[in-house]
């Protein structure tokens, strides 16, 4: 186990697999996590009151470190250890004791303010509401402390190539959750939602912390604010912390809509965002995090070619996997909801609007899927500036289009009654919930060719020829799926009755499965190089292959 642990990967794709499969783990367990809270809570007020206050912790976790700290960490501290090894760890103990100061002082801070916070991110919310929100973010503010603790370490592992340990993180922070939904709810009530939240950041931290020692750390207790590689890693994060900033405002800006509409609709966006969040987060950002370091050693290398491979191969291999996985969520999208929520409190109402949501977020999954990598891609060149500028356009983008889709979908009118009929929605008189994914999903798509543009415009050409012969043979393959699966779909519907749990599931893996099956062997024949690729990856992991 030991040997595990430490183990190193030697390809970008099987990197980016072991963490798509941690990911899939990860992701199913909080499939069974939003099952048992719209088991127990339905798409109402209390879930409405849980899913807002995680907004203001996770807005710190998302801007100061997953995307401040965790960005630039790695390519400081592969600098200070290629030139000194000691002095390299010795960065280590001086950016954890430091940012564990600054980040127990922020956290501090804004728990004194929640009650003034949260009457932005949740305007439509009464005053018992805005208590238990209260409550419930003050708590959950220990979080994104163990996260910033974690993300020093995970830093480490994945210059080092020790990308397990750092797997395992993720999924134990679901399993606490899922702890404190069947034993701290029942004995504290809604507030045991927060303990779990807590104490999963706790254990994604403490488990990740034998594998960097057996790396080479060792603490020291040094508090120094001016060391000179601390003040760079504080220079490169003033613009990646706005650029970072992003994906969080726009979470807190649809969440703060959502609060002004039905009761249930914060609840409704968020397990649609959570399911439409799955393959983004098995197959887009584990292939993001595999291809960082690459792509930061080829650049930094001045190895031009060798960055413009592994740009144009990672690329590839996402648009190959995540295309099929996209048109599968959006014909499936219905089962899938059934199957994974459709139980206790959750009714069949809620159950139609998050079906209807994800399809519409599943339009946008393609993009997203690629954002993060692109971000690497800039990042790997030193440049934050270009994808903060991009990401502050997306800002305002994204606020325009859902609060204009949210107010084309509040009366009736040919484009309502389109997208009604199509996503069989009749019956159900408010719709405007539907305005957030969709316009969630034009932007984020338009933020995705932006950052391809000006990527292109920064180094120059990114074998793009490449890259569209590939995409094209992938959309002609997936096409082919897309017919198929919808045949099987209609086909099952007339022999099992989809009434029941029994049937719905019979649909649900009969369908993806013969028209996966179709996809791969069309993209067999139409010679796409990436199976070719993902599968001689995984065989160097074990082999030797000359």
């Amino acid at each position: 186990m030991r040997a595990l642990f430490n183990s190193q990967t030697k390809t970008i794709t099987f990197a980016a697999l072991l963490l798509g499969v941690s990911a899939l783990a990860s992701r199913l367990l909080g499939l069974v996590r939003d099952r048992l809270l719209a088991g127990q809570f339905g798409a109402g007020s209390d879930l409405d009151i849980y899913f807002a206050a995680f907004r203001i912790p996770d807005f710190v976790y998302g801007i100061l470190i997953m995307g401040g700290l965790s960005a630039v960490f790695l390519p400081v501290f592969a600098e200070y250890f290629t030139k000194d090894e000691e002095e390299g760890w010795r960065l280590v103990s001086v950016i954890l004791n430091c940012f564990l100061i600054l980040l127990i002082t922020l956290c501090g801070i804004l728990a004194i303010l929640t009650p003034h916070l949260i009457r932005l991110i949740a305007p439509g919310f009464d005053l018992e509401q805005r208590a238990l929100v209260v409550s419930l973010t003050r708590i959950m503010f220990l979080s994104p402390i163990f996260f910033g603790l974690s993300s020093i370490f995970s830093g480490v592992l994945h210059y080092f190539n020790r990308f397990f340990a750092y797997s395992i993180a993720p999924i134990l922070y679901n399993l606490s959750i899922i702890f404190g939904i069947l034993v701290f709810v029942p004995a504290f009530g809604l507030i045991g939602l927060a303990y779990g939240v807590v104490l999963g950041a706790l254990f994604h931290w403490l488990i990740q912390i034998p594998a960097a020692r057996a790396s080479g750390f060792r603490y020291l207790p040094i508090f120094n604010f001016k060391y000179p590689g601390l003040l760079k890693i504080f220079k490169l994060m003033t613009l990646r912390v706005l650029g970072a900033s992003v994906y969080q405002i726009n979470l807190i800006a649809v969440t703060a809509i959502a609060s002004t509409l039905a009761v249930g609709s914060i609840s409704i966006l968020n397990f649609a965002n959570n399911l439409q969040y799955f393959p983004i987060g098995v197959i887009g950002a584990s292939f993001a995090l595999a291809s960082f370091p690459a792509l930061s050693r080829a650049w930094a290398n001045g190895v031009r070619e060798e960055f413009l491979e592994s740009f144009s191969s990672t690329f590839r291999q996402i648009v190959f996997l995540i295309v099929p996985v996209s048109l599968l969520i959006f014909l499936l999208r219905t089962q899938i909801v059934r199957l994974i929520l459709g139980t206790g409190e959750f009714g069949w109402w809620e159950t139609k609007l998050t079906a209807a949501s994800l399809g519409l977020f599943s339009l946008g999954i393609f993009a997203f899927a690629l954002v993060p990598f692109l971000l690497r891609a800039f990042f790997s060149l030193q440049d934050v500036k270009t994808p903060t500028i991009i990401g502050l356009f997306y800002i305002l983008l994204n606020l325009a289009l859902c609060l204009s889709f949210v107010w084309l979908f509040s009366f009736p009118n040919s484009f309502q009654e389109f997208v009604v009929n199509n996503l069989k929605l009749g019956g159900i008189e408010n719709v405007s919930i539907l305005g957030l994914p969709l316009g969630v999903s034009m932007s984020g798509t338009l933020y995705f060719i932006l950052l391809l543009i000006f990527l292109r415009k920064k180094i120059g050409r990114i074998r793009l020829r490449e890259i569209w012969r590939s995409f094209w043979r992938v959309i002609l393959a997936a096409s082919l799926m897309t017919v198929v699966t919808y045949l099987i779909l209609q086909i099952a519907a007339g022999l099992v009755d989809i009434n029941t749990f029994e049937g719905v599931l019979l649909q649900a893996i009969s369908a993806p499965l013969v028209g996966g099956t179709v996809y791969l062997l069309a993209a067999y024949l139409l010679r796409l190089p990436e199976i070719k690729t993902i599968w001689s990856s995984i065989l160097k992991q074990f082999i030797k292959i000359p």
